[in-house]
């Protein structure tokens, strides 16, 4: 039981460290896509994460097209604030890919545009809040995927 969260080139890596842990956490495997804005081995990416980064189940890619090439089988859904669908309308399943984007800006434009009905966002009620924080953003829809499958 789990799922596979998908960092599309981040950028900070307290925030992959955190969700790293989550990852752990969560029985989540996480997948990073290159290229990143820190060094894999960040001293704050390992601080984040504490000691419990060697236990995680991680898989890295030199860049998007190979992610897709290696998990074109994969049932993925897309989280970003341009999301037409809110993240609770996604149909939970054990396994699936929740992707998300960096932090400066999201996912690739080609990407939502792409995938329009399975791309969801997380409501934001302040029109000063642009987006959330990735860590935070990671954690609502993993915890909700998981009261979903009522784990």
């Amino acid at each position: 039981m789990g799922y596979n969260i998908v960092l599309i080139e981040p950028e900070i890596p307290n925030n992959t460290g955190n969700i790293g842990r989550l990852s752990l956490a969560t029985g989540s495997s996480l997948h990073l896509v290159k290229p990143f804005g820190f060094e894999i081995n960040d001293s704050r990416l390992k601080r984040a994460g504490l000691d419990y980064w060697q236990h995680l189940s991680v898989f890295t890619y030199e860049n998007i097209e190979e992610f897709y090439a290696k998990n074109k089988e994969a049932d993925m859904v897309y989280f970003s604030s341009h999301g037409k669908k809110e993240y609770t309308q996604n149909k939970f399943k054990d396994n699936q890919f929740l992707i998300f984007g960096k932090e400066s800006v999201g996912l690739p434009k080609e990407i939502i545009t792409k995938n329009p009905e399975t791309t969801h966002h997380i409501p934001i009620l302040s029109t000063h809040v642009r987006s959330l924080n990735l860590a935070n953003a990671v954690s609502i829809v993993v915890y909700e995927g998981l009261r979903a499958l009522k784990v």
